[in-house]
């Protein structure tokens, strides 16, 4: 390909399908572009599975053109069927503003705002989604629109194949996004959706607006879904999503979360979530042990997210606890209150409350099977209460398992 954005996309793996691939390719090897994501707004923060959309916008830079971030004020109030087995939670529109602002402050860390050329855009859609006339965009846009072909559609289909039940709400979001990318190639002139493999046809719908509307070429380029070797959906844990913003998931638990990878996944996140560049992936992968590559790969993608100096903080906090057994003061903190241990707090409470572990019968059973340590000892009393005596210089740290650790301060 002559495009060099399109080229790297390739051997990272990112391309999986496009609408006209050569056209495009020579369309952005010749002059710079805009392309835009859409993200839904459900959460104050986006987690791990929307990363690889937003490594692409990085790449896209890197290669000269210009992101649109779509961040969807409107659609959001709708929600996305694809890949649902029900519908979403109905959320109010200033729950989904406070979203908005929030998921900003993370693309502010993730994508280079310093060069005019290539800054991001930010738009939401509920600017023009908020105003629609309902008849006139049956009679402009919904006539463009067949039942016949959106009943065809997986993120339809697939909820009608298993007889679960999808709202007419729900069934006009891919006529919704459609829209999104006709308003964007009209106000931003925006040539190109990007998205995963999941939203290939709410893209293409999209690039079929444009054409019979505006008698224009738009284009769409998707890019395939995560799968674990393990067959574990991405990002995802028995204790939650792995949340990008630090105060849900802090930068420690983050380098754990990618040292902790499947030794099958490790090339492959090297490519989608670092940047190295894939002639040096491919080289360190024949002179470095898989250890030393979950190494490196969790230390590149903690220095994207939260910065070379806590990447280094988290590898070295993990060598201290793993290597060492020490206690490091860049462990995940959790505070306690001096008052409270002169009664003494009970360790499975202790637990429940911070988000250790989600239920009491949980704590017990991890006690019961010699899974919790107080300090490195174990305990083995699931009655304990947690008294001054616990702590070491106002710090006490509490250890499930051999890689989750937490350190309490009293205050």
């Amino acid at each position: 390909m002559k495009s060099t954005f399109l080229r790297e996309m390739q051997e990272r793996g990112f391309l999986n399908q496009c609408t006209d691939l050569e056209k495009l390719d020579s369309i952005i090897s010749r002059k710079s572009i805009s392309a835009y994501i859409g993200f839904d707004c459900t959460a104050n923060s986006l987690h791990v599975g929307s990363l690889l959309q937003i490594m692409i916008l990085r790449l896209l830079q890197k290669h000269g053109h210009r992101p649109i971030i779509l961040l969807g004020g409107g659609t959001t109030l709708i929600g996305d069927p694809s890949g649902k087995d029900s519908t979403r939670k109905i959320l109010k529109t200033k729950d989904v503003k406070k979203n908005i602002l929030s998921i900003k402050k993370i693309f502010e860390k993730l994508l280079n705002f310093k060069d005019k050329r290539i800054k991001p855009i930010f738009v939401d859609n509920f600017s023009w989604l908020g105003k629609l006339n309902y008849i006139d965009f049956l009679r402009n846009v919904g006539s463009q629109f067949t039942l016949n072909k959106m009943l065809t559609y997986d993120s339809v289909k697939l909820r009608l194949d298993r007889e679960q039940s999808l709202s007419y709400m729900e069934f006009n979001y891919m006529i919704l996004q459609a829209y999104d990318f006709y308003k964007l190639y009209e106000k931003k002139n925006c040539l190109l959706q990007l998205g995963g493999s999941d939203q290939w046809g709410n893209i293409i719908n999209g690039v079929d607006l444009i054409r019979r509307i505006l008698k224009k070429e738009a284009f769409g380029l998707t890019s395939p879904l995560i799968t674990l070797s393990s067959g574990a959906k991405m990002g995802k844990t028995e204790k939650g999503a792995i949340w990008l913003e630090e105060k849900l998931f802090s930068s420690y638990d983050y380098w754990q979360f990618w040292r902790n990878s499947d030794d099958r996944d490790v090339v492959k996140f090297l490519k989608f979530f670092t940047d190295i560049e894939t002639d040096k992936i491919n080289k360190l992968t024949e002179t470095n042990q898989i250890n030393d590559l979950k190494r490196i790969l969790a230390s590149e993608t903690t220095k994207i997210l939260h910065g070379k100096i806590k990447s280094s903080q988290a590898e070295k906090t993990a060598t201290d606890i793993f290597k060492l057994g020490k206690i490091n003061e860049n462990l995940p903190s959790k505070k306690i209150l001096k008052r409270d241990l002169i009664q003494g707090v009970k360790f499975l409470e202790l637990l429940v409350s911070n988000n250790i572990m989600s239920s009491k019968s949980e704590a017990r059973r991890a006690i019961n099977s010699n899974g919790i340590k107080i300090n490195d000892e174990l305990v083995q009393d699931e009655n304990k209460l947690v008294t001054s005596s616990d702590f070491k210089n106002s710090n006490m740290k509490v250890s499930f398992g051999k890689k989750k650790h937490y350190l309490f301060k009293v205050t």
